[in-house]
């Protein structure tokens, strides 16, 4: 067996003192002390004491160290998405969080309480759609990568040789990764969308997939994480490559989004729309690039294509986009701006095609990553297309899905699958599929960082909008809303301590003060209760009949007036009523 492969199930034998993690093979198993917290390869030989509980689990997120101890993080429900070049791809249906210990009798009541938020912050992150993984095949790294490689890389421990960019359960796997005999345990997690489906055009099969890498670098939600850090990672960056194969043949194209690489932020106050605020710090232009120079490094040529708005309160960031590109003056760098909503309005959504048109050159130039039947290389991929929007969401993904589609019909006339001058448009079933997929995408990566799925996702999928579609995209804007002001401080939290970048001091609640005892100001806690006591009484007034309709007009006026100096009151001071996060970690922003 090939060394880089993880064992592709266990069991779990739960014991008082141990836990015993056996593979079907019995090469070898791993012992973990539920005191000491050692982790021990033991022979497969060796008799397994009596366990209170045997379980059925399918791999290993990690270990999880929390206030009152380790957990186990394993996995207990999957679902087959389909398969890669003979390698099979799961996505996570269910976990499990097993703590180490038997009991918090070691712990302050304020300590259990801290560690009862911790627990929840990390079944946040666990129950939030898109774990994806393989044990035998590197979902990590894109298909150009994978066949320019040593043959000693591809030997290696899947942990060691993925990218670390996409790898979301690196930070509990540390204690799996201390002893390289452990590497069959140590299994690799992405966090983003995989589809993989059997297709057919003129009677010819193939396997077309899609694949959306969510980096962990400055990962976070819609509004807490904008811009770049110091190191020069974009928030929201999606690494999305859609994949081709018939027979042995294989045909890859690659494109990526990012927020704009640029410090700045968009807090949320409440606002519908926050104003944008681009910070004058002096260390613009050196994060800006290290971002470009890394993903040059990475990919080759780029093509930035920005879609924000260029005039109203978004130009200030459009200017500055642009200034920071023309002052970099590469060579390989080309800027592209499109206000989408202004080309588009009023449904005029053929206007896209002015900008499909206008980078139609550029693709034909960068090409796609192919190998024929024969498996020899017969083109690369020369250079991307970054995408931004204000988001990176709704708007990036109707344009990457466009050039997708551009590029498919090139790998499948290459393919033969198309004949010369023929499109995957003219075939109706497989049209249908690939918008959906790219739809379904969409809805992924939208729900990951802004909590709801995408907007627009009528046109990715019928080519079309609808008033369906916008009465859709309302009431998820609706959510959004909500959950950007006043759940995503949590969820925030929730992914910077699953990522590691806070990591839980034993000592915290005692001789270290912890972060979750930030309390929110007075008026986050008074002025609730105030607007609930005036709704009351407004409500009173108008289910309690009076001595005549102009007292009781008066009575109801009254606290209605009050109700809406409240919510004149709080809509002022909105970043104060605003769930914010008290875990990040601000050594890199400015």
């Amino acid at each position: 067996m090939a060394l880089d492969k993880v064992h592709p199930s266990l069991k779990l034998y739960i014991h008082n003192d141990y836990f015993f993690l056996v593979p079907p093979d019995r090469s070898d198993v791993l012992r973990i002390d539920r005191v000491s917290h050692d982790l021990q390869l033991i022979s497969g030989a060796d008799p397994i004491p009596p366990a209170d509980e045997v379980r059925d689990i399918y791999g290993l997120f990690g270990i999880i160290r929390l206030l009152a101890g380790p957990y186990l993080v394993v996995i207990t429900g999957r679902q087959r998405v389909g398969s890669i070049c003979g390698h099979d791809i799961w996505k996570v249906t269910s976990t499990d969080v097993i703590f180490f210990a038997r009991g918090t009798r070691h712990l302050t009541e304020v300590q259990e309480r801290h560690n009862r938020e911790y627990l929840s912050m990390i079944h946040t992150v666990l129950t939030t759609d898109g774990f994806y993984y393989s044990t035998s095949y590197d979902l990590t790294h894109r298909s150009q990568q994978l066949h320019n490689t040593s043959p000693e890389f591809a030997q290696m421990p899947l942990h060691e040789r993925a990218d670390q960019r996409f790898v979301w359960n690196g930070h509990l796997l540390r204690d799996l990764c201390v002893e390289s005999d452990m590497h069959r345990y140590a299994l690799p997690i992405l966090h983003g969308f995989v589809s993989i489906k059997q297709c057919t055009i003129n009677q010819k099969a193939f396997m077309f997939a899609l694949i959306s890498r969510r980096s962990t670098y400055r990962a976070g939600t819609r509004f807490f994480v904008r811009g770049v850090d110091r190191d020069g990672h974009a928030a929201n960056f999606v690494e999305t490559e859609q994949i081709v194969t018939a027979g042995k043949a294989i045909a890859s194209f690659v494109q990526i989004r990012g927020s704009i690489p640029l410090f700045w932020s968009q807090m949320p106050t409440l606002k519908y729309h926050p104003k944008p605020v681009v910070s004058a710090t002096e260390l613009q232009k050196e994060a800006f690039r290290r971002h470009c120079e890394a993903q040059e490094v990475q990919y080759g040529s780029q093509v930035l294509v920005n879609l924000i708005n260029q005039t109203g309160r978004e130009k200030p960031l459009a200017d500055a986009f642009d200034s920071h590109v023309s002052l970099m003056s590469n060579p390989k760098i080309k800027y592209d701006a499109f206000d989408f909503h202004h080309e588009c309005r009023n449904m005029q959504w053929q206007n896209l095609d002015k900008l499909i048109n206008r980078l139609q050159p550029e693709q034909k130039h960068f090409g796609y990553f192919a190998i024929n039947a024969d498996e020899e290389v017969v083109s690369r991929q020369e250079g991307v297309f970054r995408t931004n929007c204000i988001d990176c969401l709704d708007r990036t993904n109707v344009v990457q899905s466009m050039l997708a589609k551009l590029s498919l019909d090139d790998q499948l006339q290459g393919m033969e699958v198309l004949r010369a001058g023929e499109r995957t448009d003219m075939h109706s079933v497989f049209s249908q599929l690939f918008k959906n997929v790219w739809a379904d995408n969409a809805d992924a990566c939208s729900v990951q960082y802004s909590g709801t799925g995408a907007l627009k996702t009528d046109f990715t999928r019928t080519g079309k909008r609808t008033m369906f579609g916008a009465m859709r995209d309302g009431w998820n804007s609706v959510i959004r809303y909500y959950k950007n002001n006043f759940a995503d401080g949590f969820r925030q939290d929730a992914i910077d301590l699953f990522l590691g970048n806070h990591v839980v001091e034993l000592a915290e609640g005692t001789g270290v003060p912890c972060p979750l005892e930030r309390k929110p100001s007075m008026k986050y806690r008074v002025v609730p209760l105030v607007l609930l006591f005036f709704f009351s009484m407004f409500i009173f007034g108008l289910i309690i009949p009076a001595t005549s309709v102009r007292s009781q007009f008066l009575y109801c006026f009254v606290w209605f007036g009050a109700i809406l100096l409240t919510l004149f009151f709080v809509y002022n001071a909105g970043k104060d009523f605003v769930n914010q996060p008290r875990l990040r970690a601000k050594d890199k922003d400015v």
